[in-house]
């Protein structure tokens, strides 16, 4: 009688829990659409790429890096905004591949939302089935914003590839998930410092 007993518990905790979450689950996409001013049609900049394999996330970071300085390290595929008091925002991100890695300190010197692409006659070259010319778009691989690294042909930028966040694909750019990439173009300027390391 027990057992029975402890078999019908479990089974209408499941069915009242899964329903629970079901609803949660739901709440929570209406809300945050309403944040956002959701609606039919509605369009989020990072909608179109996903989510991003590796989260966002405020982490203890201890340096000497001013505050609001980009640190992007290569070898862990993270960029880190330093927010001081021991803190930084982390952000997974897609890195050069073998041959596209490089170092060295830059300042963002354009801020672009939704950027047109012309790749560099290098790239041409490696790929002539591109395009000579992309305009801005939820199909360009600049994705929702671009950042423009000094008077390096590099960028932040976003992807419309979620997939690729913590892998060495591009040709030396960053890349990182529509909605990363624009949480990071609200909280930086240009002239912000951008050091990458290796």
């Amino acid at each position: 009688m027990i057992r029975a007993f402890a078999l019908l518990f479990a089974a209408i905790t499941m069915v009242v829990g899964t329903g629970h979450a079901q609803a949660q689950n739901l709440f929570f996409f209406e809300d945050s659409r309403d944040i956002m001013g959701g609606g039919p049609g509605f369009f989020r900049p990072g909608m179109p790429s996903g989510a991003s394999p590796i989260p966002r996330q405020t982490v203890y970071f201890a340096s000497n890096y001013r505050p609001g300085t980009i640190l992007i390290d290569t070898a862990e595929r993270r960029l880190y905004l330093v927010l001081g008091n021991g803190h930084a925002i982390r952000y997974g991100i897609g890195v050069g591949r073998d041959g596209f890695r490089w170092s060295g300190t830059h300042r963002i010197t354009a801020k672009k939302e939704w950027p047109s692409w012309t790749p560099p006659a290098q790239m041409l070259r490696r790929r002539p089935d591109l395009p000579r010319h992309m305009p801005g778009g939820i199909d360009n691989p600049l994705g929702a914003r671009a950042m423009y690294l000094g008077s390096t042909l590099y960028r932040i930028h976003g992807s419309n590839e979620p997939e690729t966040i913590g892998q060495a694909v591009s040709s030396g750019c960053f890349r990182m998930t529509n909605e990363d990439v624009t949480d990071l173009y609200s909280r930086v300027s240009i002239g912000t410092t951008v050091i990458v390391r290796n």
